[in-house]
């Protein structure tokens, strides 16, 4: 059973019926949504299929472009399925909810409007804005589902569970790539990183004395020695110092 029947004109509104079509069907299921183009087969009798989809129906959607109310001429005739389709669901007492595509379309006109169809401008509609279309067909899909108990049923979007939120998005980081950091009395920038390999060091401002930033020796203020040894003497030297490094062991017992 087709719970929502989507009415609409073809070369005025039709794109916005297909797209409303697929977003309802991948919501509540395609075999709730009647569209004429996809839910009627090749060789079936159009006239009774299309007549018995609105007697079934919950509700009618009538879609609504910038060249729906133009098209009078059409409007009048009494074999126009348009006019077909919305008569018969106010005859059978199903709501008709208009929907106007973008934001160009006006509301419709009564006095533009046959006999019959002009409750269509006295009912409360709907917009789908093609620049807000994401959310205007959740919207849709939510003032079905809170209309028609069997839609709410198979709502799929109720059923999905909710993505991660902050919270779970930084726990599921957490949990992978720790990052711990502990700054206290910070007067300046403090900025913490990820993914640091090497050495790390942390200066603060203002600081006094030697900072090491990595690796090796270091030399703040003082001189630099290479080689087997050195002496350094600061300050004044009374006497003679003397050392000797390097060479074999024997050497240096014949020595002494």
């Amino acid at each position: 059973m087709h719970d929502v029947f989507i009415n609409y004109r073809t070369g005025d509104g039709e794109k916005s019926a297909a797209l409303i079509a697929m977003s309802l069907s991948d919501r509540f299921g395609k075999d709730r949504i009647f569209r004429a183009s996809q839910s009627i087969g090749p060789g079936e009798h159009f006239p009774a299929r299309l007549l018995g989809a609105v007697r079934r129906s919950a509700v009618l959607l009538a879609v609504i472009g910038p060249e729906w109310i133009r098209s009078s001429a059409a409007l009048h005739d009494q074999d126009d399925w348009v006019r077909k389709e919305i008569a018969e669901a106010f005859a059978c007492g199903i709501p008709v909810i208009p929907v106007l595509e973008g934001r160009t379309t006006e509301r419709l006109d009564g006095a533009l409007l046959p006999a019959e169809l002009v409750r269509l401008a006295e009912v409360q509609y709907v917009r789908l804005d093609y620049q807000n279309v994401q959310a205007d067909l959740t919207r849709i899909g939510d003032m079905l589902a809170a209309r028609v108990p069997s839609l709410k049923e198979a709502d799929r979007l109720a059923s999905r569970p909710p993505g991660p939120d902050a919270a779970g998005d930084a726990a599921g980081n957490a949990a992978g790539n720790a990052v711990g950091n502990a700054a206290g009395d910070v007067y300046g920038t403090s900025v913490q990183s990820r993914d640091i390999t090497g050495d790390v060091g942390t200066v603060t401002k203002h600081s006094h004395g030697p900072v090491h930033l990595g690796k090796g020796d270091l030399y703040s203020n003082s001189p630099r020695f290479s080689g087997d040894g050195a002496t350094y003497v600061a300050g004044d030297n009374q006497g003679g110092i003397r050392h000797r490094f390097g060479g074999s062991r024997g050497n240096e017992d014949g020595d002494r």
